[in-house]
């Protein structure tokens, strides 16, 4: 029997494993179709992680050109790294990125946004802070594509712009750089989310397995 668009419960019939790793597995599910069918899909599961548009006050955003070999280019982006120590919370992984990328601690966090990066093929979600109250901490001794990494203030407004021409093209940059854009023309950080709010989005079967 035919059912209503969107009212469909897409099962899981059963479920394998092809591959784990250190930061990521890749599993294939076959899961029921409209209509009684049947389909394979392959998914990727991520830690997560989160993102930091760190935001002076000359309205200057601190960004990263990072070597990514899944790519083989350099990209501007955000400070971000992966979720992957227990029992850290998203807000103080983000401040210890930051901090450990660019030698930069914040007063104020807030929550710009939270992006599920490619939900075609992986759970990855990102949370997105705003950091303001900037002042400068010790830095850890680099390591691996950190040790070539270039760290550049640049005006937000120029970072838009760099967005629209195609210069900046990491999706979380992409939506970090916009977003607090916006938050800024609709009348500031009173628009945004706590530092601490619910992450009802974010990715746990990674971890759930690890840990496991």
């Amino acid at each position: 029997m035919a059912t209503a668009p969107g009212s469909h419960d897409f099962t899981v019939i059963d479920s394998e494993t092809l591959y784990q790793g250190a930061i990521l597995a890749l599993r294939k599910d076959h899961v029921r179709m409209p209509g009684g069918g049947r389909a394979a899909r392959e998914v990727v599961e991520h830690f997560g992680a989160v993102a930091i548009v760190a935001l002076n006050d000359k309205r200057e955003i601190l960004l990263e050109r990072q070597y990514r070999h899944p790519v083989a280019r350099r990209l501007w982006e955000l400070p971000a790294g992966i979720l992957d120590i227990p029992g850290e919370s998203p807000l103080t992984a983000a401040q210890r990125e930051l901090q450990e990328e660019t030698a930069y601690a914040a007063h104020h966090w807030w929550v710009i946004a939270d992006t599920i990066t490619s939900p075609g093929f992986a759970d990855e979600s990102v949370r997105i802070f705003l950091a303001r109250g900037l002042y400068q901490v010790e830095r850890p001794t680099p390591e691996q594509e950190e040790a070539d990494m270039e760290l550049q203030w640049v005006p937000l407004q120029q970072a838009v712009q760099r967005v629209f021409s195609g210069d900046i093209i990491n999706s979380i940059a992409v939506a970090g750089i916009l977003g607090v854009s916006q938050c800024l023309a609709a009348g500031g950080e009173e628009i945004l989310r706590p530092a601490d709010a619910e992450w009802d989005s974010r990715a746990w079967r990674f971890a759930q397995r690890r840990d496991s």
